[in-house]
């Protein structure tokens, strides 16, 4: 988000029609332009965003990834702060809470490809309890998250057959239980290695077990 500055001067017209060169001390709603294109339409205290407001990203601000994404909802001393919903060009919508500018709290991620993540988030990484649904295949991974990455769940198939254990790399490791629906369950352990022949950190899956079950779910999620 901008970093417009106390000594920048940029366009803020305000709800009445007056015209000034900066929020410096403003209190009220208004429309601000910055420097670098970016716009804001919504309420300030004291000089800063507070309140309930939307910001646009001008195209190619703050990098790439950002080009053109608005968010609208909760503000807090010039942050996202509160209940939001973010576009994210290229990438997806998310709705729910913030904190200091960043996805903290309960919210939901919605992907291009329409694959939807629900849960917890901290420091705008998926964190906590959540659920991950790939829309292509009806799959889905629940379980507890950290840094993005899923850490211990379920990969639960549409038949209701799923895996349960650990996760590294959002891939199975270690030890684990397949479920099926039928009440059978197989107990094994996956182990994980890069592999050499392909270009990149593709990991090899290896599952060990007394019993004939040697196909694993391939993880393949959206980043944040």
């Amino acid at each position: 988000m901008a970093e417009e500055g106390e000594l920048q001067e940029y366009k803020l017209v305000t709800a009445e029609g007056e015209e000034l060169k900066s929020s410096r001390h403003f209190g009220g709603s208004a429309t601000a332009t910055y420097p670098n294109s970016d716009t804001y339409t919504g309420d300030f205290v004291d000089g800063l965003r507070h309140g309930s407001g939307k910001y646009t990203y001008a195209k190619g601000s703050g990098g790439e990834d950002e080009a053109q994404n608005v968010y609208e909802g909760e503000f807090e001393n010039n942050e996202k702060h509160g209940i939001g919903k973010m576009i994210y060009v290229n990438k997806g919508t998310y709705y729910g809470y913030w904190q200091n500018g960043q996805r903290c709290g309960e919210g939901v991620m919605t992907y291009t490809n329409a694959d939807v993540y629900s849960g917890s988030w901290n420091n705008g990484n998926k964190e906590g309890q959540g659920t991950y649904v790939f829309f292509a295949t009806g799959m889905k991974v629940v379980g507890k998250w950290k840094n993005g990455k899923l850490q211990q769940g379920k990969w639960v198939y549409p038949n209701g057959t799923c895996f349960e254990g650990q996760f590294d790399n959002n891939k199975p490791k270690g030890a684990g239980t397949w479920n099926f629906v039928n009440g059978n369950q197989v107990d094994g352990e996956y182990v994980q290695t890069v592999r050499a022949d392909v270009p990149g950190d593709e990991i090899k899956l290896s599952w060990s077990t007394k019993s004939d079950i040697t196909k694993a779910p391939v993880v393949k999620m959206q980043p944040e």
